[in-house]
């Protein structure tokens, strides 16, 4: 039996990349071992998943850092993956037993799929395209959600300009805008359900008893899973890119990705399917392009 250590101490989004090398070494290897060393961001989530026999949490300190390696250390793998190529995980896993090591580096020509491909070629495994369905064992219903056909719109802190990264283009809709946009929305017979990230949001607060609620529904305070689960079954995801975009691409959702130009993101999404994006600009012009496609 294969026993796989890969370090994902970073987002959740980035784990997700992670289970299609996940999924390709379950296909070669049925029966391997998989243990992974998270993050505080991810550690909950991944929890989740059945496919990972193992989790260990690594926090942001040195004595977590000693814990781990005397904890790791009672293992010897057959390899090691340093996926997140972060320099504590390298340190960590210089002091570890194992066989073969490799560590993933990211740069300005390799997409994410193309290092999972090298990680491939190093511990002799054939790259699958069925790896991009890594959530096909993920089961979700309808019985919590009040509609059997809907658009969902995830209006996180990307979408408020003083949230987020400054220099990118602002997003943000004033009440208004964003009330017109909804109504537009119901107009052509569509249902909507809004969540929202960490932070609670102001507007989404303003307009609740603004718009029609039998069309509508806004969901606060969901947990990844329950918000994974209104994706699933979604025929359409709006959101800005983040980990709810690589859920979509998996469940061969349609989405609409709001991105800025500024930044390499086809580095991230040149796998996904079903894939439509918009260049972040101000909230009346994305607004029109996304009601054109819908």
């Amino acid at each position: 039996m294969k026993k796989i250590l890969i370090f994902r101490t970073d987002r959740v989004g980035d784990f997700l990349l992670s289970l299609s090398l996940i999924k390709i070494i379950k296909l070669n290897y049925p029966d391997a071992e998989i243990n992974l060393v998270s993050s505080e961001k991810n550690h909950n989530y991944i929890r989740t998943f059945k496919d990972i026999d193992n989790i260990n949490l690594l926090k942001n300190n040195i004595l977590s850092k000693i814990k781990l390696i005397l904890h790791l250390r009672k293992i010897k793998y057959d390899y090691i993956i340093v996926h997140d190529g972060k320099k504590r995980s390298k340190f960590i896993s210089f002091f570890l037993k194992y066989k073969k090591r490799i560590i993933c580096v990211t740069n300005l020509i390799d997409t994410q799929i193309d290092i999972i491909k090298k990680v491939c070629n190093k511990i002799q495994l054939n790259f699958r395209n069925e790896c991009l369905d890594f959530l096909d064992n993920r089961k979700h219903s309808l019985i919590n959600i009040p509609f059997n056909s809907y658009i969902h719109f995830h209006f996180d802190e990307k979408w408020t300009h003083s949230e987020y990264i400054k220099k990118y283009k602002n997003i943000e809709p004033n009440e208004n805008e964003f009330i017109s946009f909804i109504n537009n929305i119901v107009m052509k017979d569509r249902n909507l359900i809004i969540t929202t990230g960490k932070k609670q949001s102001k507007l989404l607060h303003n307009i609740k008893n603004k718009i029609n609620s039998e069309k509508v529904k806004i969901y606060e305070n969901q947990s990844l899973i329950e918000i994974e689960n209104i994706v699933f079954n979604s025929e359409l995801l709006i959101s800005c890119h983040g980990w709810i975009s690589h859920i979509a691409s998996a469940k061969k959702i349609k989405q609409i990705d709001i991105i800025d130009n500024q930044y390499p993101y086809d580095k991230w999404t040149s796998h996904f399917r079903n894939y439509n994006y918009l260049d972040r600009n101000s909230f009346e012009n994305l607004s029109q392009k996304i009601l054109d496609f819908i």
